[in-house]
């Protein structure tokens, strides 16, 4: 360290922003120890000494300092007066009074003059962390408070409107552009809540849309219609950021005639040049002016026969009359600009093709153009195939009811009368044929199971796996078979649809691998199995296990894994077959998800 000059720094532990300091005191020697001390303290001190007040004064006016600290017995200038002449041109600057000759009187007179602090030296190396702390406290206030000003400049001066929001909706500032966007003076928008400034039928598109996209990303950015101090309408270009404290930053820009014209084109261009679906235009008397290639492939018109004709070319008259009034209801609102219906268009040779009709509303002539621009897509094939598969599940769910109710009939009474034979007679052939018949019954009820095809399962709960475990276990006749639990795991998953996938696997392995069997129930990194240590599945027949009425066991039904492999579908898992720890089959099932009691 030198007197007069810059001091060296030692900042080779961080990266921060140096604080430059300006410390004056008649006293080298005590400045200089004052700075050893403050730079152990803290590495980012960059600290300057100057022995006057008038020298002090000479080096304001050379460099720039964050912070001032000051002697006040000084030769010349005491450190008050000293202080007085430097708020004159730095009035934000911290300044310190930090002098041996302490008094209320010297304090108060400090803090008159716009002393940021006064402290009193004293003996030890404490005071040192004090000062630095004072220093450091007061520096990034000040820097604070500049950026926050330099902040507030910009958006003042900004062509933009700006403005804050609490976590509320209601309005903490804005900038004059801003206000007099929305018709307002600026401190009256401090009294208005967001929703104000939006049309009726934006605030639910706002809520839905806008604020979700906010919570989830952080920021949106799309136009919406607003909403002015006399109540009418107009279109901005809004961009919406999040703050940390759940409020946000909105910055707007009101769009011209010219904006939005351009805007709809820019819109339209870019679906005609990258869509491949047939792409239409029609003015306000319903008449074609513009279509592509694929849309007359569509219809099976040349372009030219299309356009200028009517589209009553390709349309009836409901049709027709469905357009006009979607249209109509389009150009009547101040919202969406956009609507999809289904329609069914006649080609020039064949059937009709029902098709989905994307219709819209583009600026051409003036802000408000009052022709359609559409895109068209076929989904005759897609709804035939729909409504096909609707018809062929109800009318499987509907022979298997059949097939259940009359099968049942004849069940039960081939069941009393074995109950009445059993009481007169003792024959074994009343065993064999009533296993075959509570065999008929595990049949029903396999098929209806798979009658009601795959259902997404929305409805799930938290399952205890190794309770649930021991329960099916009780409901399958197991024999001699034992089980073992290897996991205290609990899963999210529909009960009763659970408990079908064990007992089932269950059940196979006890039929398939003895009744003798170990089944094992353990878990893997995203799910559960089931194994045992039976003779296994060869490779080759893996995929064949899942396949409707196969079974290697004479007692089996052939329904059980595809009920399992159904079940683990319509929770979202995958199941795959391997061989156990054991030698056995083992049935993996993956994509499961945990949960904690």
């Amino acid at each position: 360290m030198k007197n007069n000059r810059r001091v060296e720094s030692i900042n080779t532990n961080h990266n921060s922003d140096t604080f430059r300091v300006l410390h004056v005191d008649d006293m080298p020697d005590m400045a200089k120890l004052a700075a050893t001390f403050l730079e152990r303290e803290d590495d980012r001190f960059d600290i300057e000494i100057e022995t006057s007040a008038n020298d002090g004064l000479n080096r304001l006016d050379d460099s720039m300092f964050d912070c001032i600290i000051s002697d006040h017995d000084m030769p010349g200038q005491n450190g008050i007066e000293f202080l007085e002449i430097v708020r004159q041109k730095h009035p934000d600057i911290p300044f310190i009074i930090y002098t041996a000759k302490g008094s209320e009187e010297i304090a108060s007179d400090a803090i008159s003059a716009g002393a940021t602090d006064y402290l009193q030296k004293e003996t030890g190396s404490d005071q040192y962390k004090l000062l630095a702390n004072r220093i450091l406290s007061y520096v990034e206030r000040t820097r604070a408070q500049h950026s926050r000003k330099r902040l507030l400049k910009a958006i003042e001066t900004t062509n933009e409107g700006i403005a804050i929001f609490d976590s509320e909706g209601s309005c903490l500032y804005t900038n004059e552009k801003y206000a007099d966007i929305c018709g307002f003076e600026p401190a009256e928008m401090c009294h208005i809540a967001w929703k104000d400034l939006y049309s009726p039928e934006e605030i639910l598109y706002s809520h839905d849309e806008i604020l979700t996209t906010v919570d989830t990303d952080g920021y949106w950015r799309g136009q919406i219609t607003n909403i002015d101090a006399d109540g009418n309408t107009f279109r901005t270009d809004h961009s919406i950021s999040a703050t940390e404290d759940g409020g946000f930053v909105c910055t707007t820009r009101r769009l011209s005639e010219r904006d939005e014209i351009k805007d709809r084109l820019s819109q339209f261009e870019t679906v005609v040049e990258t869509l491949t679906d047939p792409v239409y235009v029609c003015d306000d008397q319903g008449r074609f002016q513009y279509v592509n290639d694929a849309f007359a492939d569509l219809v099976g018109y040349e372009c030219d026969r299309i356009i200028g004709s009517h589209t009553r070319l390709i349309k009836n008259e409901y049709a027709v009359a469905e357009a006009e009034r979607n249209l109509g209801q389009i150009l009547s609102s101040d919202g969406p600009t956009s609507t999809t219906f289904e329609v069914d268009i006649q080609p020039k040779d064949g059937d009709p093709i029902l098709c989905e009709d994307h219709m819209g509303v583009i600026p051409y002539d003036g802000p408000r153009f009052s022709s359609s621009v559409g895109v068209l897509r076929d989904i005759s094939t897609r709804t035939q195939r729909e409504r096909t598969l609707e018809r062929q599940n109800r009318q499987l769910n509907e022979f298997a009811k059949t097939v259940s109710h009359d099968l049942r009939n004849p069940l039960a009474i081939a069941e009393g009368n074995i109950e009445l034979l059993r009481t007169e007679h003792k024959f074994e052939q009343l065993e064999t044929i009533d296993r075959a018949l509570t065999r008929m019954h595990e049949l029903i009820d396999d098929l209806l199971e798979l009658a009601r095809g795959a259902k997404r399962i929305s409805e799930t709960d938290v399952i205890d796996l190794v309770a649930l475990t021991e329960d099916c276990w009780q409901n399958v006749e197991t024999f001699e078979a034992t089980i073992q639990i290897e996991t205290d795991r609990t899963i999210r998953a529909n009960k009763s649809r659970l408990a079908q996938l064990l007992e089932n696997l269950i059940r196979n392995a006890v039929e398939h691998g003895g009744q003798d069997v170990t089944i094992t129930v353990g878990e893997v990194d995203n799910g559960f199995y089931v194994e045992d240590d039976g003779t296994g599945i060869s490779e080759s027949k893996r995929k064949t296990v899942f396949e409707m009425g196969y079974s290697t066991a004479t007692e089996g039904t052939g329904f059980g894994l595809p009920i399992v492999q159904q079940v683990s579908e319509d929770h979202g898992w995958e199941i795959r077959v391997t061989d156990s720890s054991k030698g056995g089959a083992r049935f993996e099932i993956n994509g499961v998800e945990f949960n904690v009691l």
